[in-house]
């Protein structure tokens, strides 16, 4: 789809590294204090230091914008949440523009999927197994414990995490990146005996997640066993995740008689959801051979459903939109309760400018489900092109709710420039430009849209501004550990 290059978006070049994480003698149940004066994080400072790291990260590597994918990955967190042992932090989870097989948790709640992971994960749960290692890493706070053990070493900060990451990506080319990524990889290297353990705990935290959210333990050694294939058939270039996930024999046996253990309960029927994400994003990486995308599906067993939706996408991204929105109607009709399939139709018109049938579609949608996301953006954003005082109003309330998401922001402010409400539209610039972790223009933004505020007299914005200008030099100071 061409609108925004929300679904051509893939970077095809970017590289991403995981997190380093390191293990202590510690039971998960006795954790060291955090937050005392010798330099270790609580939770509060995870929490911070890892959204002004996701900001950072923002500037420098490229993400896939795809509000449907990125509502099911929220929904699979979501399912998974309630028994990560993650009490203390909701979770954002970033979708990272690469082929390469990867994902890493981030301090503060921070997780990351390359879209790549989509074409090696062949099931749901398989692809969770993945997300539920990933929080286990979090729920244990394996950064912060790190770094109540090893206050006197030198260790891989979030600023050299940050470093190695975005290098790997492609877009750190100056000598200072370069020697934090170094920095990072030795630390890295010294420290594999711990992170080892580190890897146990978050197997077991996720198998247990998995197993009590009705999911298939099984799918973890199932995932991992295919990444040590993998990486046993690229010899020196194994996938990026097991270069900071270590995958031994040993770990690979103890995981599956793990999962064996708590493979007790009812596996609930996935549905074909999964399978039609997966369709999505893979053709989104592979846009000149959608061939390729239909013989993976086939050899994993995908859904039929997904074969036919795979279909659809290429008649949208190939202009063919009659027949694209017949085929989505017919598979909506078929699958009453999978929301993918009329989103995916109201995104097609959309792409195609029938923004009328798109904003139809979506209150379709919207009157049986009122806050599902994708519809909510999709209508806002068509809303855009017919009637930009609509779309502000609807977009101001999106933003309460998705206050973490640039997109909501960039549509804000286009929205308020054309009400000519120029001080939300300054407003909303600097939301975006903050998020993305460019403060400096941020703060600018704000200085503009303070004195449109008071030229308008809309003094309680007035005062909204000033508040989250103070916000702003606290993001900046936060981020100045990571340059």
């Amino acid at each position: 789809m061409s609108r925004h290059t929300r679904f051509r978006c893939i970077i095809t070049a970017a590289l991403l590294l995981g997190t380093a994480t390191s293990s202590v003698t510690s039971p998960a149940g006795q954790l060291p204090s955090l937050g005392d004066a010798t330099g270790s994080y609580s939770s509060q400072e995870e929490f911070r230091l890892g959204r002004a790291w996701l900001r950072e990260f923002r500037a420098h590597v490229g993400q896939w914008r795809d509000p449907i994918t990125q509502d099911y990955l929220n929904s699979l967190v979501a399912r998974l949440l309630p028994n990560s042992q993650l009490d203390d932090v909701t979770p954002i989870v970033t979708l990272v523009s690469s082929r390469t097989l990867n994902a890493f948790a981030v301090p503060g709640g921070v997780i990351g999927i390359n879209t790549g992971l989509f074409a090696y994960a062949p099931d749901q749960d398989a692809f969770a197994s993945v997300l539920a290692h990933e929080m286990g890493h979090l729920s244990q706070h394996h950064f912060a414990r790190e770094m109540a053990r090893n206050e006197r070493t030198q260790l891989p900060t979030m600023a050299a995490m940050l470093a190695g990451m975005v290098l790997a990506a492609g877009g750190g080319g100056n000598l200072g990146v370069a020697t934090m990524a170094g920095t990072q990889a030795a630390a890295m290297q010294n420290q594999l005996s711990y992170s080892r353990r580190y890897e146990q705990e978050a197997d077991r935290v996720g198998l247990q997640a998995m197993a009590r959210s009705r999911m298939d333990p099984m799918a973890m050694p199932r995932m991992f066993a295919t990444m040590q294939r993998l990486s046993s058939m690229q010899g020196n270039t194994p996938p990026e995740f097991l270069l900071t996930h270590p995958m031994t024999d040993s770990r690979l046996s103890n995981t599956t008689s793990l999962a064996q253990q708590y493979q007790t309960g009812k596996i609930s029927d996935p549905g074909p959801e999964y399978d039609l994400i997966r369709a999505r994003a893979m053709l989104a990486m592979n846009m000149s051979d959608p061939e390729f995308v239909r013989t993976r599906l086939e050899q994993d067993h995908a859904h039929p459903i997904a074969l036919r939706y795979l279909d659809a996408l290429n008649d949208s991204v190939n202009q063919r939109t009659d027949q694209a929105l017949a085929a989505f109607d017919q598979l909506a009709r078929e699958a009453p309760d999978v929301l993918t399939l009329p989103a995916s139709a109201a995104d097609a018109a959309l792409d195609a400018g029938r923004r009328e049938d798109a904003i139809r579609r979506c209150e379709r949608i919207l009157r049986l489900t009122p806050d599902y996301y994708p519809a909510q953006i999709i209508q806002a954003e068509a809303q855009l092109g017919i009637n930009p005082a609509t779309a502000f109003r609807s977009l101001r309330t999106l933003a309460d709710t998705h206050a973490e998401d640039p997109d909501v922001w960039n549509l804000l402010s286009e929205a308020a420039g054309r009400s000519n409400r120029d001080d939300w539209g300054h407003l909303a610039l600097a939301e975006q430009l903050q998020l993305k972790g460019d403060i400096d223009g941020g703060l600018e933004q704000l200085t503009l849209a303070e004195k449109a505020s008071q030229q308008n007299g809309d003094y309680a914005l007035t005062s909204r501004i000033r508040e989250r200008r103070k916000d702003f030099k606290q993001y900046r100071e936060t981020l100045e550990k990571f340059r």
